[in-house]
């Protein structure tokens, strides 16, 4: 492997881990010190995991047990610790153990907020990935058809559904995809049932498929577009027309020359929308009744159980750092000029 190459890899590996110890403190700084910016007390926040029905001394007898009267650089010291090497939370009447990888503990149910994270990663997993391959297969194969027929019924077409597919909220659709696909002509599941892979792949894909496309929809619609544009600016290369000049076959000249040149913005808006996928996935699971991390997060919001907000929130920002990591490391796959420089 070239010098040149173990170099980019390296800058990226640093990078990447330095971004992780920022978005944890940006993500401890939202849950701990910004609501003392605006008039939070260390009572107040002792709250979220008491419950508003507890007594002022047992709010107080927390928040002290929790190191809420600690200064902010021990606290997050205390809570980075707790990450990576577990934590001890002492609410009053014992002490409750957080085995590593401590992402909170939520005191409604006293247990660690990782082990449920567990069982319902492979939802929104198996939710993202599906969705994540329908789009990009989709909005790549309509962008370069679209570019190489423009002007067309065709091109008018596809990007008039893309228009929809941005405008359209996904709640929205979903709604309307189970009335018409499930309930009414019973082609879909009805949605509210997951079934793990490894038990039955055919009822696996069977149960996400509707919720695959609804989500793929809302992205695939901004990748049609922007590998439409990149198509018609890299078609007018000078690269292209050497490569037809030499008698190229037109589908190699279109995949391995056109295409390749317009994948790099896809790449990078891929590792962006990683993040945002959790954002289509709780309104997707929520529309669907699928048990996963963004029905989770809505049910810590809607009981006050603000520890397993904040797991969802740390395990997101996880996955959307190593995500763009990969994108990095691709770029010098895909395109020649990043292993050049």
């Amino acid at each position: 492997m070239p010098a040149t190459v173990i170099t980019y890899i390296i800058r990226r590996l640093f990078a990447a881990l330095v971004l992780l110890i920022i978005v944890s403190a940006v993500t401890f700084s939202i849950f701990f010190v910004l609501p003392k910016w605006i008039g939070a007390t260390p009572e107040t926040l002792a709250t979220r995991y008491v419950g508003r029905a507890a007594t002022a001394e047992t709010v107080r007898e927390t928040a002290h047990n929790l190191g809420f009267y600690d200064p902010i650089p021990v606290q997050y010291w205390h809570w980075l610790k707790g990450i990576f090497a577990g934590a001890e939370f002492n609410y009053g009447t014992g002490v409750e153990h957080c085995p590593a990888p401590c992402l909170g503990y939520s005191f409604r149910n006293y247990q660690p907020v990782w082990p449920d994270l567990l069982d319902r990663m492979p939802v929104t997993l198996s939710l993202a990935v599906g969705a994540a391959v329908l789009w990009l297969l989709g909005g790549i194969a309509v962008g370069t058809l679209s570019a190489l027929r423009k002007g067309t019924i065709f091109d008018r077409f596809a990007m008039g559904v893309s228009l929809a597919g941005v405008s359209l909220p996904i709640y929205f659709t979903g709604v309307l995809a189970l009335s018409i696909f499930s309930y009414s002509l019973g082609w879909t599941a009805p949605g509210g049932r997951f079934v793990p892979l490894g038990e039955d792949p055919g009822e696996w894909a069977y149960n996400l498929l509707l919720p695959w496309i609804t989500l793929a929809l809302l992205f695939s619609a901004q990748y049609a577009r922007l590998t439409r544009a990149g198509m018609l600016e890299t078609m007018n290369e000078d690269f292209i027309r050497t490569a037809r000049a030499k008698g190229l076959p037109e589908r190699t000249v279109v995949v391995r020359h056109g295409l390749r040149g317009a994948l790099t913005p896809i790449l990078t808006i891929f590792g962006l929308d990683v993040g945002l996928l959790l954002g289509g996935a709780v309104l997707t699971e929520s529309a669907f009744g699928l048990p996963g991390l963004g029905k989770y997060a809505i049910e810590g919001i809607t009981n006050y159980d603000l520890p397993k907000v904040m797991g969802v929130t740390i395990l997101a920002a996880f996955f959307v750092v190593i995500a763009n990591l990969v994108v990095d490391l691709l770029y010098a796959v895909v395109d020649p000029r990043v292993r050049a420089k």
